[in-house]
């Protein structure tokens, strides 16, 4: 890897938690170059604005739940373990989350919708493969008759989506993470629902 793309990633890993609890407006330059110990033109030198370091924290963010949630998928072998590895997940990691300043997904959503359309685009594909991802678990058990054939994917997987994304959303606000935690009991209660 050049030094260049090191220093980018080091950028990146030093920020993505700041973007993370203070959103794109609320982080400053002070924040990025207090982070790394970088000078702003070092920064510069690196991305060509704030926005594509927020694009890029981003995506370090949602990548790292991504990565550890893909590889409880890859040794779920039933419709069931790959549906409960999205709630083990969270029922596991949710203090990192809420230290790291709660979900990326819900975070960028809220403070990206209608300012920062590159943001949004980003946390809208984000959950288009989140969701689509759940409806094709659901669609293969459908054809394994893993899953009751009167289940909707679609319907199920927005249920799905909903209840970790309000549960972080009601927990954080809060200041109580029983109610994700609940929420997750919720969830496996509906997983056992779906299923034959």
């Amino acid at each position: 890897m050049k030094k260049s793309e090191r220093t980018k990633q080091f950028i990146i890993a030093q920020t993505a938690a700041i973007f993370n609890k203070k959103g794109f407006a609320g982080t400053s330059m002070a924040d990025i170059t207090g982070a790394t110990g970088l000078t702003k033109g070092a920064i510069y030198g690196n991305f060509a604005n704030k926005e594509e370091v927020a694009l890029a924290a981003f995506a370090f963010n949602y990548g790292q739940i991504r990565k550890t949630v893909h590889v409880a998928l890859q040794k779920a072998e039933n419709t069931r373990e790959k549906l409960l590895a999205y709630v083990d997940f969270y029922k596991e990691y949710y203090e990192t989350i809420f230290q790291w300043g709660g979900c990326p997904i819900l975070n960028v959503s809220s403070d990206s919708d209608d300012a920062h359309p590159l943001l949004f685009q980003k946390v809208k594909s984000a959950l288009e493969s989140w969701r689509n991802n759940l409806i094709s678990i659901v669609e293969e058990g459908l054809s394994k008759g893993e899953v009751k054939p009167e289940t909707s994917p679609e319907a199920f997987a927005d249920m799905f989506i909903s209840l970790i994304e309000g549960g972080i959303l009601l927990s954080k606000s809060l200041g109580n993470n029983q109610i994700l935690l609940s929420n997750l009991e919720l969830l496996k209660k509906q997983v056992n629902m779906i299923l034959i």
